[in-house]
This record gives structure tokens, C-alpha cells and sequence, in this order.
């Protein structure tokens, strides 16, 4: 029987760049720590034991590799996945595009993508096997695993107390997501902890004995850790005491993607520049490929005894694979200068980063637009000024201490340079902590600090990094000027530097909530400056860093269909380092709900709530007058004018009802909907309105649960079958509300219209009967918006439109549908499913044989299909797009379509309601995915 108690601690540093695991025997008094040689692949066929584990895969093609170049003693993680993990992958990426995974971690932090997809290597053809972010991550640890368990069969890894390394600025969704591809990989007994606290336990296991003086000239210090893709900040406040100096963590920064993946683009972006002949760009996977060559030239010409230069090369393929290689050299002096001076710069304290610039989104992930880490450190400095002054004694806000981790400190013109920099703003040099191992210390640091957990010694005190807000709405009548407004407010729920374990429970707020109806709750964290209690109330800015919804199921009982129990909200920062909310009742407290997080997809701004109308009872009573018990008694033309009815109660036309508004109208809706059927004219109406007051179908709380109700309605169909207009209202809800269907429910939605729309079923006799009167216009634009479908789907769709365009007589709105499948930048569903780029190149030639003059729908497709992203894995490439913004140019289409082709840009309202198809709720601004 296997022995259940812990024999090791283990720290495991999951890098975006490299895995690194340490450990120390639980039992022995010396607690000396290791760091664990990790057997790999380090070429075909050769295994060896190395510190660093390179969290890459590499996915390689059928019968490309032997069964002797796999073989590894461990054995594989699992028997499904082929994929190199190791040096060897590395090795392989470098050489052969397109099946490279890298920066799965920057991947578990994007908040646009679904992490459970299998969307990595990222712009890879489709022969090539995908994997998800999470199993990516997941992956690593389960080769970690695998080969702890070869050199300790008595001490499984499953079995230890292990700490796993996250970054400071990790939100809830990225922490779940880091734990989810532990137990994905058979890790639960796992604790968090974050990267910047990490190296500081270390630094102070290293300096045991000797921290007084080492320390006794230091107030605030700044832990700097840049790793392969996060710069992550920390402020610790460093008080004097008798024996050892109390250390205080008063502050982290917002989550950067910034590291040194983006001085590899930048290099790669120089190198291509050199390469690319005329002016076509690489390709996603030439990128890919050369952008790890640029990474192994920048360590070696930033390293002490670097070359004055060094070749990347960018293989060819196919059969002229050697003659069609390319070089270029990339000098000591431009890599440093580019390191140095675009990421590094000798900038002012007051120098901060335009908050107002979009993202530079490239291989589908959302680097910070400013590169210069200088700008994001004052800038974080400033943030949290009023406690680095207090902490300092008011002698300024600069911290008097450094201590710098990460791969790119391991170059020391730059660790140079940031110490520079923290000079230029002050009056005097920092104190420079040693770090001599900046790409083990993290691992080293999580098992000092489960050594000092166990031994009930922590070090480093400050509880939750953050404060937690519940948003709520405020009326705040008591200005003097003007009307009451609304001001956006949130009640403190989990103030910053609360301790792990202690549960606090917010007694001066109470929520009656409705039995059997799902509930969600909108949080938003500051990290900055600002001394709150529970309870206390804030207005909301956009310092403030809006979180996942939380939602909760209270369990409903049918003999009591309205009942409520009125609750409070209880908030404990957990020991493994995540939020714990649950719902409380007050009349019994041992029943209590858990509220969880909901990791989404999509990132969808929620809006604030504005109050309803005074008179929405009145509303809600004339939508019951026709959908309620009494409504067959109801005179039709009262049924018709239903729409004209309601916007005389609102005092506006429907267009202009908030998104709150809309929403109760809904919920009223969705109570007569078994009405719906007592004429056409009712179920002509309750279609036209319902799908209007939920569109899109996304982007306000409890909409995921709205869609699933109303989603319920689909296998009934409609009653009136023989009415034209019933099918097209039918239609119309359905494409209104589809970016908030699941991708199973856009499939079979898809398979009931198909055959319409295919150009050889629809001639069938029975088909061709039933397209005159069920909306044949409707379900084209309905496929149009079905974004989630297969990408093969899609091009299917998108193939039967093309030739049915062939043909006079078609609708231009088959136009847009066109645009809309071959987009670039889908509207709700995730990019991974976006057509590739050649396919849709191949539409494009068609769309440029038709006169956008006299068609302009023609061109607003092209426009859609070739608009900019700037992912190249989705992008035209340059010279068909040069061509579109020729012909856009020459039919005189607006300004704004041809800018959107020439380069990145978020879309106006108009330009929205011209995608879309029509107006968005008032206030409702969606986040397209990257």
C-alpha cells in the first residue's frame, strides 16, 4: 500500500518559456533544496536529464520520426499524444514550420479564446494535430509527473505537497485555468503561489541568518520579474524589527503581456524585413520558424562573450528545401539596441504608457501595445504611490530596493539598464539583491515557501493582492444641478491584504434571491492605492479591473415555484490562492451556495445597469395583456399594435430601449411564451420581440441562462406554418441571439436550413416547394451568423452562396452572408474557427471580377473577408490585399472600408450595425475576439 504522507515538497515553476522543478525531503532537518533533472528528449532518439524543461510541444508529421526517435524510458503521458516534449522540440521548431506550440501559458491568460479548444500551434494547416491551452499546460506537468514517478516509484508526484508558480498579475480566470491543467494532468493536492514571492523566499532562504544587514538599509523593494511572455511586478515593504525585518507584500501590477517572446517578434519582424522579397510578408509558420531562431541569436549576442553577429536561417520546404533557405545576420549591436532601447529605455518617471492604444495582436495573442517595460513600471509605481510613500517614510515613491528575475536578466546589459533607470528617479542608487540563478529561482522560492509554510514561518505577509467589489447601481439624487444620474458603484466584498483563510462576510448587505432561478454576480478587483473595509463603497473607474461573472444555482422547489431566501455573501481568499464566494442564508447558515466562477470565451463588456422606467409594471402588464391567460379574449389589432404600445409607455422608439429594459421585457416574454401560439398574429409578435429584446444573445448577466431557456423553443418549430412572415421572425430570432448559442446548437440549426441553401438539394421538387414561403432570404443570413460552426462547414456554406451568386436573381444580402462566414474578425465566436486565408483568397478573385459600383454588397464582402487583424495566421496576404484596396478605391467604396483593409481598427457604431446587421442595444459595446 502506498504511503499517502507527503515525502517531498515541490515547486513547480510552469514558465511560458521553460518548467522548472525543485524539491526538498519533507522529513529531513536539513531540507536541502534540489532542483529535479527532468529526463527528455534532446534530439531524435537521445534522452538526457536537464534542469530546464522548455514548455513547448512539438507535433510532428505522420511518419516524419521513427518509433526509435520517440522512444523514452519513462514512457509517454499518454498513449494518444505524440507530441515531442523537451529540448527536442525546441530543436525540431527551429527547423520545421507550423508545428511549434509555444506560450501556452500566455495563451491560458488570454481572456478572448476558448482554452479548452484545440486551437495550438496556432495558424498551423489542418493536417497538422491541435491542442487546447489548457491541455497544453497540462501536458508539461503530466511529462513531469511521468518521469518524477520513474526516479521515485515509492513517492508518487501526485502524492507531495506541491506549490505551482503563478504570475502576481494572474486573474481569478487564469489562476482556474492554471489548476485545471494540474488535475488535467492528475495534480490536485496544489497550492499557488505567485512568481514575485516566489523569488523573494528564495533570496531569503539564501540569505538565512545574514537578512538584518543585508536588508537594514531597505524600506520598499521592487521585485521585477520578466519572464518569456509576463512582465510581473510586486512591492514589498521592508520593516526593521529586532530579530529579522518584517517583509509586507503592499502591492502587484496588472496583468502585461510583455516579455522576452516580444523582443524575439521584434527581432523576427527586423530579420523579416531583410527576408521577405517585394512586399509579401511571411506566413504565420515562416514567423513562427523564425522567430525561434531570433530567440536562440538573442541570448547568444546578449550574453557576456556574445559575437558581433550571428545568421538565423529560414528554412524552405518541399523539394527544394536547401536551395530555397534564406539567411540574414543580426548584429551584437542591433539586438542589443532593440532589447535596450525599444524595450529598456532610459525613460522619465512620468513617462506612462497610452493607455488608449489597442493591443498588438500577433500569432493570435494580445501583447501590450507599448513595448517599453520603463513606461509599465512607472506606471505601476504611480498606482500604488501612496504606499510606497508611507512605506518610504514620505522620502519619495521610488523603491530603494531591486530584485530582478526572469530569462532576459540573465543578460546583464539589461539588468544594468533597469538599474539605471531606478536611478535616474531617484536621488540615490538602489540596493541590487542578488539573484545569481534568475531561471531557477521561482522553483527554488515555491519550495522555500512550502518549507516555511510546514514549519508555520511564513515570511512575507500582505494577504489578498487585491480589493474585491460587488457591482451595484447607484441613484444618486442628491447633486444639485441637473437630474439624478446613475453612478457605477461597488460595494467592497474582500478588502486587499485580507488573509488567506479568514472569512469575511458582508453583514450590512442582503440579497433576497428567487429559489430555482440561476443568479450572477458582477465583481471588479483594484490592486492600486486605496484603504477599504467590507462593506464600504466605491466608484467605479477604469483603474478598476473587471472579473469573469460568478453564478450560482439556488435549488429550486415546485411546490414553492416563487419562493426566495435572503442571503448574505461570504469572501475567503483560499489557501491554494483563488477567491471562495458563497451565498449564505440568514435564517439558517448552514446552508450555503457556492458561487462559481464562469470562464468564458469571449470577452463581452457588461454595461452598466440603468434603472428600468418608473412604469415598467404598466409595460410588463400590456406584454401579459397579450401573452397571459386572458390574452385569447384579446381584440388581434391589439396584438399587432403591441410594439407601437409599448414604445408609447417608454416615451421611446424600441430601438432606443436599454439593454436592462430590453431584458425585463424578456423575462415577461419568455413567461407567455406558451401564449405564443394563439394566432399567427401572437406568434408573429412574441418571435419579432423576444429575439429583439435579447439580441445578441450575449454580453449582459444571466444571458447564457436566457439563451438556454429560450433555446428550449427550438424543437417545437412554429405553429403558422403556412406564413411567409412567421418563418421569417422565426429566422430573425435565431440570428439575432446566435452569438449566445453553443456551437451544438448553431450545428443543428445549420442542419435543418442546409438543404435550402445548397443550390443542388434545393432543386428537389418538395425542397424547391417549401423555400417560397419559409424564408429562404432569412435562413441565408441566418447561416451567415452561425460563427461557431466547423471551419469545414463554413467553407461549404460559403461555397453553395458563391454559386448561387453566379446566377441573376439572388438577393444581394447573399452578399454580406458571404462577407460574414469569410471574415476575419468573427463577431462572437472564436477565431480558431475563421476560415483560412487561402480559401477565402480564392472568394476574393471571384468577388474581383464583379462590378462594385454597380454591386456594393460585392464590396463589402471583400472588405469583411480581407479587413486587417493583424494576425497573420488569419490575414490575406499582400498582395491580394493591395488588390482589394485597388478595386474598393476605384467603386468609390467609403473611406472607412478601405481603412479597414490598410490596417487594424476597431469598428465604429455604424460599422457595427452594418456587421451585425442591425443597431446593438444602447450601451452595449462588444469586444471582438483576437
Amino acid at each position: 500500500m502506498k504511503n499517502l504522507v507527503p515525502h517531498y515538497l515541490v515547486g513547480i515553476d510552469l514558465g511560458t518559456t521553460h518548467t522548472v522543478v525543485a524539491y526538498a525531503n519533507a522529513n529531513d532537518a536539513s531540507q536541502q533544496i534540489q532542483i529535479f533533472q527532468i529526463e527528455q528528449l534532446v534530439a531524435p532518439g537521445q534522452v538526457a536529464a536537464r534542469a530546464l524543461l522548455p514548455s513547448v510541444r512539438y507535433h510532428p508529421a505522420v511518419g516524419e520520426l521513427s518509433e526509435a526517435d520517440l522512444s523514452f524510458p519513462c514512457g509517454t503521458p499518454t498513449e494518444e499524444d505524440a507530441a515531442v516534449i523537451g529540448e527536442a522540440a525546441r530543436l525540431l521548431g527551429a527547423k520545421t514550420k507550423g508545428r511549434f506550440v509555444t506560450s501556452a501559458k500566455s495563451w491560458l491568460s488570454h481572456p478572448s479564446v476558448d482554452h479548452g479548444a484545440d486551437i495550438l500551434p496556432w495558424g498551423s494547416s489542418d493536417d497538422v494535430a491541435k491542442v487546447s491551452p489548457i491541455a497544453a499546460s497540462a501536458s508539461y506537468l503530466a511529462h513531469i509527473r511521468t518521469v518524477w514517478g520513474h526516479k521515485f516509484p515509492d513517492a508518487p508526484l501526485e502524492q507531495q505537497d506541491i506549490v505551482i508558480t503563478v504570475p502576481a498579475s494572474f486573474d481569478e480566470a487564469a489562476r482556474s485555468l492554471t489548476l485545471a491543467a494540474a488535475r488535467l494532468a492528475g495534480l490536485y493536492n496544489v497550492r499557488l503561489l505567485e512568481e514575485p514571492q516566489a523569488v523573494c523566499y528564495d533570496w531569503l532562504r539564501r540569505h538565512g541568518g545574514t537578512i538584518k544587514q543585508a536588508l537594514a538599509n531597505v524600506h520598499l523593494l521592487l521585485v521585477c520579474d520578466v519572464g518569456g511572455g509576463t512582465t510581473d511586478l510586486t512591492l514589498i515593504k521592508v520593516e526593521q524589527g529586532e530579530q529579522e525585518p518584517k517583509l509586507t507584500r503592499i502591492g502587484v501590477g496588472d496583468h502585461l503581456m510583455l516579455g522576452g517572446d516580444n523582443i524575439d517578434l521584434a527581432l523576427a519582424h527586423l530579420a523579416e524585413s531583410r527576408l521577405a522579397t517585394g512586399e509579401k510578408r511571411l506566413s504565420a509558420a515562416d514567423l513562427s520558424q523564425l522567430i525561434e531562431q531570433c530567440r536562440i541569436a538573442k541570448e547568444r549576442l546578449l550574453a557576456e562573450d556574445a559575437p558581433e553577429q550571428i545568421s538565423v536561417t529560414l528554412l524552405g520546404g518541399g523539394s527544394k528545401l536547401i536551395g530555397s533557405s534564406r539567411s540574414v545576420a543580426l548584429t551584437k549591436e542591433e539586438v542589443r539596441e532593440i532589447a535596450l532601447d525599444g524595450f529598456f529605455p532610459l525613460s522619465g518617471l512620468d513617462d506612462l504608457p497610452d493607455r488608449k492604444r489597442s493591443g498588438v495582436v500577433e500569432f493570435g495573442l494580445p501583447y501590450a501595445a507599448e513595448p517599453a517595460v520603463s513606461k509599465h513600471i512607472a506606471a505601476f509605481l504611480k498606482l500604488h504611490s501612496a504606499a510606497s510613500r508611507d512605506a518610504l517614510h514620505g522620502e519619495g515613491t521610488v523603491p530603494d530596493a531591486l530584485l530582478l528575475n526572469g530569462g532576459v536578466f540573465r543578460s546583464q546589459p539589461i539588468t544594468l539598464r533597469i538599474v539605471d533607470l531606478i536611478r535616474s528617479w531617484r536621488s540615490s542608487p538602489p540596493v541590487l539583491l542578488e539573484n545569481k540563478h534568475p531561471e531557477l529561482s521561482v522553483a527554488f522560492g515555491a519550495v522555500s515557501y512550502a518549507i516555511a509554510r510546514k514549519d508555520k514561518k511564513l515570511k512575507i505577509g500582505g494577504g489578498s493582492a487585491r480589493s474585491y467589489f460587488l457591482l451595484v447601481d447607484t441613484d444618486d439624487s442628491s447633486r444639485q444641478q441637473g437630474p439624478s444620474t446613475l453612478l457605477r458603484t461597488g460595494i467592497c466584498i474582500l478588502p486587499k491584504g485580507s488573509e488567506e483563510g479568514d472569512e469575511v462576510i458582508l453583514k450590512d448587505r442582503r440579497f433576497a434571491l428567487r429559489l430555482g432561478v440561476p443568479v450572477r454576480f458582477h465583481l471588479v478587483s483594484l490592486s492600486g492605492d486605496g484603504d477599504f473595509k467590507p462593506g464600504d463603497v466605491a466608484e467605479i473607474t477604469d483603474l478598476f479591473h473587471s472579473l469573469p461573472p460568478l453564478a450560482v444555482a439556488f435549488e429550486g422547489d415546485d411546490s414553492k415555484p416563487n419562493a426566495e431566501v435572503v442571503v448574505e455573501l461570504a469572501v475567503t481568499q483560499t489557501e491554494v490562492g483563488t477567491l471562495k464566494i458563497q451565498c449564505i442564508a440568514v435564517e439558517d447558515s448552514s446552508r450555503r451556495w457556492d458561487v462559481e466562477f464562469q470562464i468564458r470565451k469571449k470577452a463581452a463588456a457588461l454595461p452598466t445597469d440603468a434603472a428600468l422606467p418608473a412604469n415598467f409594471d404598466r409595460i410588463a402588464e400590456q406584454v401579459q395583456t397579450i401573452f397571459g391567460a386572458k390574452s385569447k379574449q384579446v381584440d388581434p389589432k391589439a396584438v399587432k399594435n403591441l410594439r407601437a404600445d409599448l414604445e408609447k409607455l417608454t416615451g421611446t422608439a424600441r430601438t432606443e430601449w436599454n439593454t436592462p429594459l430590453l431584458r425585463a421585457m424578456f423575462g415577461v416574454l419568455l413567461d407567455g411564451a406558451k401564449y405564443q401560439r394563439r394566432s399567427e398574429n401572437h406568434e408573429r409578435v412574441w418571435l419579432s420581440l423576444t429575439g429583439f429584446c435579447l439580441r445578441p444573445g450575449f454580453g449582459y448577466p444571466l444571458d447564457d441562462w436566457r439563451v438556454e431557456q429560450l433555446g428550449k423553443n427550438y424543437p417545437h418549430g412554429i405553429q403558422f406554418v403556412n406564413e411567409t412572415q412567421n418563418w421569417t421572425e422565426w429566422w430573425t430570432l435565431w440570428r439575432r441571439i446566435a452569438g449566445g448559442l453553443n456551437a451544438e446548437a448553431q450545428e443543428r440549426i445549420f442542419a435543418d436550413i442546409a438543404k435550402f441553401i445548397n443550390p443542388a438539394a434545393a432543386r428537389q421538387p418538395g425542397v424547391a416547394k417549401q423555400i417560397k414561403n419559409r424564408g429562404y432570404d432569412d435562413m441565408v443570413r441566418l447561416s451567415a451568423v452561425l460563427e461557431r460552426l466547423p471551419v469545414a462547414k463554413k467553407i461549404q456554406l460559403g461555397e453553395w452562396l458563391l454559386k448561387r451568386l453566379e446566377k441573376a436573381g439572388e438577393p444581394s444580402q447573399t452578399w454580406w452572408a458571404v462577407g460574414r462566414i469569410g471574415a476575419r474578425m468573427p463577431f462572437h465566436g472564436s477565431s480558431h474557427n475563421v476560415i483560412p486565408a487561402d480559401i477565402v483568397s480564392l472568394w476574393l478573385q471571384q468577388m474581383l471580377a464583379i462590378d462594385w459600383k454597380k454591386i456594393p454588397q460585392a464590396g463589402f464582402a471583400a472588405t469583411l473577408i480581407a479587413r486587417m487583424s493583424g494576425d497573420r495566421a488569419r490575414d490575406i496576404d499582400d498582395a491580394m490585399r493591395l488588390q482589394v484596396i485597388e478595386k474598393l478605391k476605384l467603386g468609390k467604396a467609403p473611406a472607412s472600408w478601405i481603412d479597414m483593409v490598410e490596417q487594424f481598427r476597431e469598428l465604429d457604431e455604424k460599422e457595427e450595425k452594418q456587421i451585425f446587421g442591425e443597431a446593438l442595444p444602447p450601451g452595449l459595446k462588444l469586444i471582438n475576439e483576437a
